[in-house]
């Protein structure tokens, strides 16, 4: 049987009554929607798997999914979205979006916060290759600095993805 590692401060073992909690998702704030929909589902892959739409703002529930396994029923398909891991909420608050001067803080200027998310692709090098294509701007290419096998990119709000391989 694997274990999980151990450090001071770490539970010696998981609570029973936190069996099948999950962690679902992260949020952002995004300006504005149209940009950063596009870059998430084009450039990075991901799919629409849920939004909803209030007087101030609106949530988009973005995440690495087959279309074709989403249902189509909007109660089945939030049921199904609270279930998953690994899902990014970008979280647009109506009106940024036609400000031209307007950004948020990325967490990673002073005073630092909130890192970075991480995806991890097939191939680094290729996704390298993918990337500059589409001439994304990067925090740090795989060829600087001391880590060579991970590369920072940002989206368009300023945020940075980490990008590793997982093969």
């Amino acid at each position: 049987m694997s274990q999980t590692e151990n450090t001071p401060g770490m539970a010696s073992t998981k609570p029973a009554k936190t069996q099948g909690f999950t962690f679902n998702h992260s949020m952002i704030r995004i300006k504005d929607p149209k940009v950063t929909l596009d870059f998430y589902s084009r450039i990075i892959g991901m799919r629409l798997l849920r939004q909803q739409h209030f007087d101030d703002f609106s949530l988009y529930f973005m995440g690495f999914v087959d279309d074709a396994k989403l249902p189509a029923d909007e109660a089945e398909r939030k049921t199904f979205v609270a279930k998953l891991s690994g899902v990014l909420e970008l979280t647009h608050n109506h009106g940024t979006e036609d400000q031209a001067d307007f950004s948020y803080h990325s967490g990673n200027e002073e005073p630092k916060g909130f890192g970075h998310i991480c995806v991890s692709v097939p191939d680094l090098d290729e996704a390298i290759a993918w990337f500059d294509e589409h001439e994304v701007a990067y925090q740090k290419r795989p060829e600087e600095g001391n880590m060579k096998d991970i590369a920072f990119i940002k989206d368009p709000d300023g945020y940075w993805i980490e990008i590793i391989a997982h093969s």
